[in-house]
């Protein structure tokens, strides 16, 4: 097995599904089976949310709303959808913990490096929420400070598209598709795959990342196991 543990980082909007908003409990299902696929493997998964299917906290700054209080907003946006990924992934009879940022003891437990650790030691899936518990840092950051500090192998981005293109796949059908990247080339051809922060951690701590379509069944088993899938980015 390659990896022996991987931080998998996925999008709010990813738990929308078909709708427009919120959480679609088929798409959750289907997210729970695909991780259970995994643990089933004997890898270790720990999983970071964003919140943007209910509130995303720069739209909210920009609509004239204080910043922190709309970041603040946001995280608790990603606490809502870990409780709703823990409750999936209970239903498929896989262990789960839900560790926060920010602290909500009735809910979560408090981030605590060393838990989190002995939870993937023992097989746990360990969610992260609340994103790094700061303002101003998007859950891009939070995935790839949660993968440093549990010493993740990978970081895998589930997105709607199959890896990174030279253009948006979805408007220029010329675009070409990329099977592995540098982080140096991204940063030179302008090519977005996490925010600068987030990219700029990952790269000064050589962790690789693996943009790939989370939405086809099988696609985060066969990466987890080592199939090229999607994009690599690394040194």
């Amino acid at each position: 097995m390659p990896y022996k543990r991987i931080l998998l980082k996925l999008s709010g909007e990813a738990l929308m599904g078909k709708r427009q908003y919120g959480i679609d409990p088929e798409r959750l299902a289907e997210y729970a089976q695909e991780i259970k696929s995994v643990i089933d493997k004997g890898v270790q998964i720990a999983i970071v949310i964003g919140g943007g299917n209910i509130f995303r906290g720069v739209a909210g700054a920009s609509k004239g709303m204080d910043r922190v209080q709309a970041d603040n907003m946001g995280m608790l946006a990603t606490v809502i959808n870990g409780l709703a990924l823990q409750s999936a992934l209970e239903v498929a009879k896989v262990q789960t913990r839900l560790q926060t940022a920010i602290q909500i003891n009735e809910v979560a437990e408090p981030f605590i490096r060393r838990r989190a650790l002995r939870h993937l030691e023992k097989g746990r899936v360990v969610i992260f929420g609340g994103g790094t518990g700061n303002p101003y840092f998007t859950t891009d950051s939070a995935a790839v400070l949660r993968a440093i500090e549990i010493k993740a192998d990978v970081i895998l981005k589930g997105t709607r598209v199959d890896g990174i293109y030279t253009a948006d796949p979805e408007k220029d059908k010329e675009a070409t598709k990329f099977d592995h990247i540098t982080f140096d080339d991204v940063l030179k051809k302008g090519l977005k795959v996490m925010d600068t922060t987030a990219f700029t951690l990952s790269q000064e701590n050589e962790l690789p990342i693996i943009i790939f379509d989370m939405n086809t069944p099988g696609n985060l088993l066969k990466v987890a196991t080592g199939e090229k899938i999607g994009t690599k980015v690394n040194l």
